[in-house]
Parts: structure tokens; sequence; C-alpha cells
């Protein structure tokens, strides 16, 4: 049964993951681009909807509804008018550009935060669960986690399959010099991209603050897990990303009842025994972006 227990548990927290991977899935799969402030980007998402809980007494759910819109246009004006300038050179410039935004970023919220650990309080249904068995529980917040991880990349998958955006997204992934020849403006989209790659990075780090503490330091970290679910699960694959995810959260929940320090351990392991032997992850790119 704590077997059974440390599944179930995985695999709730791998929707945690996913939700936070999601953007990074959408990015690399449209532009290639390995953005390096993606984690520190979800941290600006959570002082945000800090803000919001704080300053205009939101409940942190209610708070998505300014903390999405405010995170979709700073992805579009960081895209529009700083990496788009880097596309050009190969991938080394938007690596170290976004290497800087990280340091930027850590060090603004630093000056304007401190160092003071936060959280978001959401009320009883951070502790609320189902009882299965007298050694099995489910909480309801993590539930709540996977679907919205679920229905979002449920949401993705069908804007990208359906809309003329979602095909341009496509179109400009498979050939960007042959999408600009039929009229799509790659910068624009790319834009568009980034800032609905953010959108989904606002609900990630509401989400993430919810459930834990954050700092302005945390934003590392938390781009190494959205790396290794996304890269387990296979680059540019979204329902990859869900079940790379998956495979971390339940790794780093049996590494913890093994031992405590093997938490965090057990999942990098499994990381890199996928790298080793399937490199292009668990899930071949299919019908991604």
């Amino acid at each position: 049964m704590d077997l059974l227990n440390n599944v179930v548990q995985g695999l709730l927290l791998g929707g945690l993951y996913a939700l936070f991977a999601t953007g990074l899935s959408i990015i690399f799969g449209v532009m290639r681009l390995v953005n390096l402030a993606h984690g520190d980007l979800s941290v600006i998402a959570a002082y945000v909807a800090l803000v919001a809980v704080d300053v205009l007494g939101l409940n942190p759910f209610l708070s998505l509804v300014l903390v999405v819109p405010v995170m979709f246009i700073l992805g579009y004006g960081l895209q529009r008018f700083v990496l788009n300038h880097t596309l050009e050179g190969g991938p080394m410039p938007p690596l170290l550009v976004t290497f800087g935004l990280s340091i930027i970023i850590q060090n603004l919220l630093l000056e304007i935060f401190s160092a003071d650990s936060r959280g978001l309080d959401a009320g009883r249904i951070e502790d609320a669960a189902i009882t299965v068995t007298s050694r099995l529980a489910v909480g309801w917040f993590p539930m709540l986690t996977l679907v919205v991880a679920v229905t979002v990349l449920a949401g993705l998958q069908l804007f990208l399959e359906r809309t003329q955006l979602g095909r341009g997204f496509r179109a400009t992934s498979d050939d960007q010099r042959a999408a600009q020849l039929m009229g799509i403006d790659n910068r624009h989209l790319y834009s568009l991209a980034l800032a609905i790659a953010l959108a989904t990075v606002a609900v990630a780090g509401v989400f993430l603050g919810i459930r834990t503490t954050f700092s302005p330091s945390v934003g590392p970290t938390r781009l190494i897990f959205a790396y290794e679910a996304v890269i387990i699960g296979g680059l540019g694959s979204l329902w990859g990303t869900l079940a790379g995810g998956m495979v971390l959260g339940v790794a780093q929940t049996i590494g913890a009842q093994l031992s405590p320090g093997w938490a965090v351990l057990a999942g990098h392991l499994v990381f890199l025994a996928v790298l080793v032997f399937r490199p292009n992850g668990l899930f071949i790119r299919q019908a991604a972006v």
C-alpha cells in the first residue's frame, strides 16, 4: 500500500510539473528557443498573485484573472522587443540573454520583496483530502492541479490542431523559411507563442505558490524540474510533457520513501537514465507544436 500511495502522490505531483513545463514545450516546439529565465518568470507570476491577494483581497484562484493577462502581455513584449533580436545568431545569443534576464529578475524581486519566503493561502482546499483507505488519501488540491494541467494541455492541443493561428505555429515549427514565404510574420507569431507560454506559466506559478513557499531565488530549481519533465516526455510533445512530469513525480515520491535525501536525486537519476537510453524522450514528438 505504501508503494501505491507513493505512485498516486507522484502522479498528482507530476500534474504540477507538467503544468509548469507546458510553456517550455511550446517555446521549444515553435522557436527552438531554450529559455533559462522560465523558472524566474513563474516566480514573477507568483508575486503578481501575491500582490493581488494582499492589495485587492482576491482569493489566489481568482487572482488568475489578473495574473494570466499580465503574463501574456509580458511574454508578448519580451519576445517582440528583446528575444526576437537574438534568434538570427544561432542558439547561443538566446541562452545568454535569457540567462541575463534570470539574474535581473531575481535581483529585482529581491529588491522589491526581500529574500523572505512567501506563500499563497487558498484556504481549506489545501489540506482537504479524500480518504481511500487508512494508508491512502488523495488531496483535493493536487487533484485539482492535475485536472487543470490536463485541461490546459487538451485546450492547447485543440488550439494547435483546429485554429489558423495554431496551424501557423505548426508550420513555423516545421519550416520557418517556408512559413515566411507563405506570408506568415514569424516575429509576431513568436511573440504570441511566448505570450501563450507565459499565460500557462502564470497558472503554474500560482498553483505552485499555493502548494509551497517561494522566494526570489527559487526560479532556477523550478527551471530544472520543468526541463526534466519536457525532456523525459519528449521535446515538443505536449502530452509527452504530462507523461514526463508524472514519471518525474513518481520517481521523487518513491525516492523520498527510501530516504528524504533521495527525493530530488531519484528524479535526477531517472532523467539521466532517459538521456542515456532514450535521448529523444519517452514519447517522440508527434502532434505537438
